[in-house]
């Protein structure tokens, strides 16, 4: 970009710039047409996440200055006077009067303020509506700010106590490190809740964290109280307040940025803050964690909120214009207007997915998935890939309305797709993951007859990347942004363990009931208690203490009545079809307390190896089934057991408010073990005797209660308190990363591979912990001359390839990790060190 005074034009509208080589960040030298340029191109991701909602500035028109000498900043909010017209804005009436608000919808506007050094956009969680009125906030926000003594980890650690919270109330989370010192996690929100709400609820997650954990989190604004810890800052979910806007610049001595980032990110010990051209670069390279929780202003992205339905109906103006609902049989709603169909179907639970056989010009198979309120649409010439080496080109039509998802008939020859349509197969997907324009992972859980085998099937979609390229015509630009690959994903078939259809048939089964015994009315499920992870010195008087093994399983709710069982996962999905085994607990429980009442039991449901340990690998073959023919070959092959610990209600007699030590002994007074049914033994002593048993019995750890604590139904306690085992493994150095913040200019961390059952060495993740000053010298001399110009493995994702450094596959070390992912990553590895009697030839993964 020139320095001096200009014209430009963003998407039609013209703007001056000035003063394009004012230095605004001084200790990097970034001048003001460097702000303007990075405005510019990260505008197609910041502007989804302000549109709509008003834009506080901070601008610093001499810079930021130096730490010696900080530069002036004025904190803006009503729009300039002098603004361009075109700038959209909306009035907010506060208590002194109404000020008019500028709204960042478009790219223009965000290079307009950086022409103005608005270094800083910060925005409320909630949105204008349509009638440029204040909506329901569509997210909650918590900023993890850490006090003196602590830092980024500390708050990467909070941020996944958070998140645990989160997801246990259904909120999916998004971490963003702030530019600043800390992160902030958002929320998305459905818009039913007002913002005080909002707050309060926030504010209760904060004091539950802090109680929890009272050595690292404070959630009181109390500055001399913050030494060490963490301030879970819950505020800014008032109305009236804001958060620096996601893409964001800092106001900072260098240009750091609001930059959103990935869990495994968050999780990776070397997080640092990014800086301006780091983020473009990410961007540029597709990366966009927090893509859904974006807005366009034009309905073309997923929206929440009340209204989202309504506007999401907008992308149908393709659709619309290619079709004449007087000569076709296909759904053409008006514009604004659908069905009670198509409206139950967005209300409904689980979105759908439709595959039609459609004999047009050429024969094709149209794959829609709901998304957005409208199905999302491809033409896949050769049909859905049913084995997993296979990829189909899949070109992505315009989008249809949710009323085709049941479409079958004749589209007359000379219009638009002219052919026969027939459902091939329909049913519900869960979608894993969905970024616009870029890459999509749904589960497909079809027809007991359909082309997809009547099994859960997992794709992905891929965008190809038609958007990067050479000069080509605009027609052939649209043609090769149209296309995307689709293929079965390697790990098939791996279906929610808590999913189950309603209408599932009843468990057939020697210990079922008869056909004609009555069906006793059970009430609404119980929401099982949720223990807190800790460590050995959690646990101060062991006297008050019981011991149970950590089962590696799947977390039940049994419930027991006259002759009825009903299995309930945590999320209180019904899994009682997928397990017709454990119909033994009517043999299990007294028949005197089934007659009596409910008898509601908490435990775990685990398949067992050859050595009678737990293994959630095996145990994944008989989760979410639901149709008795797949329950019955799966069942021949994985037998499941459930680990009884707990006894809630007994014969309809809560026990909910009784000690733990008590509960316990009713259990094994009101229950006896069966063939599938275990009552494992709680073990009273030392932790560490617990642990040891837990280690030599190779199992996932120990669970630690308090013998007086009663049972809080979907509730996190510190009177449960998980105490994980550590594990080992033997690894290959490939590479390593450059440090950053106080490892700069030394090693970040390594690159490692592990070889898989064939020999083949596959990329297992990176470790950044666990070393020493010494050994960081160390390692560099002894990869320095083992340097090599290509990765010894192709299985490396993007994110770690940049500015890593490859070196010969021949060195072996060991980490210490919590778990190996199902990707094949180490979590949590920490260095322990090389191990030169080691060869390459001899390692494998440790069972």
């Amino acid at each position: 970009m020139a320095t001096r005074e200009q014209q430009v034009e963003i998407d039609g509208r013209r703007l001056k710039l000035s003063n394009l080589d004012k230095v605004l960040y001084p200790q990097t030298g970034t001048i003001k047409g460097e702000v303007i340029d990075y405005y510019h191109r990260i505008a197609p991701v910041l502007v989804p996440q302000a549109t709509r909602r008003p834009a506080t500035r901070k601008r610093w028109v001499d810079g930021v200055g130096t730490a010696q000498s900080p530069g002036k900043v004025f904190f803006r909010k009503d729009l300039e006077s002098h603004a361009p017209q075109w700038v959209p804005r909306a009035d907010i009436q506060h208590s002194d009067g109404t000020s008019t608000y500028p709204l960042v919808d478009e790219p223009a506007v965000l290079v307009w303020l950086a022409q103005l050094a608005a270094l800083e956009v910060h925005t409320p969680q909630w949105r204008f509506d349509d009638a440029l009125a204040p909506a329901p906030p569509d997210r909650l926000v918590l900023d993890l700010d850490p006090g003196e003594g602590a830092g980024l980890p500390e708050c990467a650690r909070v941020a996944a106590w958070c998140r645990e919270i989160l997801t246990d109330m259904g909120l999916e989370s998004y971490p963003v490190t702030s530019g600043s010192k800390g992160i902030h996690l958002y929320a998305p929100l459905d818009g039913s809740a007002d913002s005080e709400e909002v707050d309060a609820v926030a504010h209760e997650l904060a004091r539950a964290l802090e109680t929890d954990h009272p050595e690292e989190v404070i959630s009181t604004q109390t500055r001399a109280k913050r030494a060490g810890k963490v301030l879970v800052d819950w505020s800014q979910n008032n109305g009236s307040k804001t958060t620096v806007c996601p893409y964001s610049l800092r106001g900072r001595l260098r240009p750091t940025v609001a930059a959103p980032r990935t869990w495994e990110e968050v999780e990776d010990p070397a997080l640092a803050q990014l800086e301006l051209d780091e983020v473009l670069a990410r961007v540029e390279d597709g990366v966009d964690p927090l893509a859904p929780l974006g807005l366009a202003a034009e309905g073309d992205a997923e929206e929440t909120g009340p209204s989202s339905a309504g506007r999401a109906r907008d992308r149908l103006e393709a659709y619309r214009a290619k079709r004449d609902p007087e000569r076709t049989p296909e759904p053409v709603p008006e514009a604004g207007i659908g069905s009670d169909a198509a409206q139950e179907a967005l209300e409904d639970e689980e979105p759908m997915f439709v595959i039609q056989e459609h004999h047009a010009s050429s024969l094709h198979w149209d794959f829609r998935l709901q998304h957005a309120g409208v199905l999302v649409s491809w033409a896949v010439p050769k049909g859905p890939p049913l084995e997993v080496d296979v990829k189909r080109l899949a070109v992505q039509t315009e989008d249809h309305p949710l009323e085709y998802g049941t479409f079958e008939g004749t589209i007359p020859e000379d219009e638009y797709g002219g052919g026969d349509v027939t459902l091939w197969d329909a049913g519900s997907i869960e979608i894993e993951k969905w970024r616009e324009d870029r890459e999509v992972i749904v589960v497909c859980h079809g027809r007991p007859d359909g082309g997809l085998g009547g099994v859960p099937r997992r794709f992905v979609f891929l965008h190809t990347g038609g958007m990067r390229g050479g000069r080509r015509t605009a027609a052939a630009k649209e043609k090769a942004e149209a296309n995307w690959l689709l293929h079965l994903m390697k790990d098939q078939p791996e279906p929610d363990a808590s999913r189950s259809d309603d209408a599932a048939p009843a468990p057939e089964d020697d210990a079922a009931a008869p056909e004609d015994a009555p069906v006793a009315e059970l009430g609404e499920p119980l929401a099982p208690m949720l223990a807190t992870l800790g460590r050995r010195e959690d646990i101060r008087d062991e006297d008050d203490w019981a011991y149970e093994m950590k089962w590696d399983g799947v977390r039940v709710i049994a419930t027991v009545r006259g002759t009825t069982v009903r299995l309930t996962s945590r999320g209180g999905k019904d899994m009682t079809a997928a397990f017709p085994e454990l119909a033994e607990l009517l043999d299990a429980v007294e028949p005197a307390l089934r007659e009596a009442g409910e008898t509601v039991l908490d435990g775990e449901i685990v398949a067992l190896d050859r050595h009678d340990r737990p293994s959630f690998s095996r145990l994944q073959q008989r989760l979410g089934l639901t149709r008795q023919r797949d329950v019955d070959r799966a069942r021949q092959q994985v037998e499941a057991h459930v680990m009884l610990f707990d006894l809630l209600v007994r014969g309809g007699d809560s026990l909910l408010r009784t000690p733990y030590r008590e509960r316990r002994e009713q259990l094994f007074a009101a229950v006896h073990a069966t063939e599938h049914v275990q009552l494992p033994h709680a073990d009273h002593g030392e932790v560490e005797e617990a642990i040891a048993l837990s280690k030599r019995l190779q199992l996932e750890g120990v669970m630690a209660k308090k013998e007086s604590g009663v049972y809080q139904p979907g509730k996190r306690t510190r009177t449960w308190i998980k105490l994980k085992n550590a594990r080992h493994q033997e690894v290959v150095v490939i590479g390593w990363r450059h440090g950053k913040g106080e490892r700069s200019g030394s090693l970040g961390s390594l690159l490692l591979a592990v070889p898989d059952s064939e020999g083949e060495l596959r990329y297992a993740g990176r470790v950044g912990t666990g070393f020493t000053d010494r050994d960081l010298e160390e390692i560099a001399a002894r990869l320095r001359s083992r340097s090599r110009k290509t990765p010894p493995v192709d299985d490396v994702p993007a994110a770690d390839r940049r500015d890593a450094e490859w070196v010969r596959a021949d060195l072996v070390g060991e980490v210490q990790h919590t778990e190996r992912t199902a990707d094949g990553r180490l979590r949590h590895p920490v260095w322990r060190g090389w191990r030169p009697e080691k060869n390459v030839a001899d390692l494998q993964w440790e069972s």
